[in-house]
């Protein structure tokens, strides 16, 4: 199981969970999976989210992997400037 931490903004699309438990191996089952697990998560997904694995943030789109016992973060999309 993986557990992902929301941000604040998600919060109430889960009934105010802060970190939702998912079963996955990377990064493209986790967004799956929440998806699945909370329908309402899909709108924001598709917007765009970034995710961090252990403090790194993810540019390799959804096949990383996802370690055991990792720290993972869905946070609103990180863009340059």
């Amino acid at each position: 199981m993986v557990e992902v931490h929301l941000w604040s903004g998600l919060r109430a699309l889960t009934g105010g969970l802060e970190v939702v438990e998912v079963e996955a191996t990377d990064t493209g089952e986790m967004l799956r999976a929440l998806t699945r697990a909370h329908p309402q998560l899909q709108a924001p997904i598709d917007a765009g989210v970034s995710v961090t694995i252990n403090g790194r943030v993810i540019a390799s789109g959804l096949t990383e992997p996802i370690p055991d016992g990792a720290e993972v973060y869905l946070m609103q999309r990180i863009r340059g400037g």
